[in-house]
């Protein structure tokens, strides 16, 4: 069949015509797969678990806990945010751990050490020593040295870790550690009254009797 000029004219209107909305059909079939795609993929990432979840600190478990004020630089909150030795200053029950510190001349020592366990007696926990012996320790620098750093281990020790354990301290020897649920020893003759307190460098078991040194 014979195609005219004028049929040849009105295909090439007809193609001229469809060719734009066929590009435009293609271009918003696009859009939308892109947009399904990206779509599909923030649900997915939604239904990920973050890696870092987990990662969460626990919190501070034991009888003495209900003491800790609720607010300001002795609370839980106020201490996370402190170095260990400042935010042990900051407890009024931790005072004579405080005074041993500070005539040892450990206060910087544990305010810039990282990453690092404290077993804090609480001032009941000195009161048991004999006054004649506590005195005499405070006053030799040495030894009283060599029993604070007994109680740092150069680890973050969590609640978890405290079940059965046998820990390096910084006075260079060992201690061990005991328990189940929220109840928990240290050397069989401490227990952790008030666990897992934060500071800004340190996780703080606080107990209720010094620690001797082999």
């Amino acid at each position: 069949m014979k195609i005219t000029r004028f049929q040849r004219a009105a295909v090439t209107v007809v193609a001229a015509v469809a060719l734009p909305l066929a590009l435009t059909s293609c271009s918003s079939d696009e859009k939308d797969t892109k947009a399904e795609s990206s779509s599909a993929a923030e649900d997915k990432a939604d239904e990920t678990p973050d890696a870092s979840a987990g990662d969460t600190t626990d919190a501070p478990f034991g009888p003495a806990c209900a003491s800790v004020p609720k607010t300001g630089p002795g609370s839980f909150d106020g201490m996370g945010r402190a170095p260990v030795a400042t935010a042990a200053s900051n407890n009024p029950e931790l005072s004579t751990l405080v005074t041993a510190v500070q005539k040892a001349g450990l206060v910087d020592t544990l305010n810039t050490a990282q990453n690092i366990t404290v077993f804090a007696p609480t001032n009941d926990a000195f009161a048991k020593l004999p006054k004649a012996d506590l005195d005499a320790v405070l006053a030799d620098k040495a030894m009283l040295t060599k029993i604070l750093t007994y109680h740092v281990v150069g680890e973050k020790l969590a609640k978890r870790q405290l079940v059965s354990g046998t820990y390096p301290t910084l006075q260079k020897s060992t201690l061990t550690t005991s328990g189940s649920d929220d109840s928990y020893k240290v050397n069989d003759a401490a227990a952790v009254v008030c666990g897992d307190v934060p500071t800004a460098n340190a996780t703080v078991h606080i107990i209720d009797t010094v620690l001797m040194p082999k």
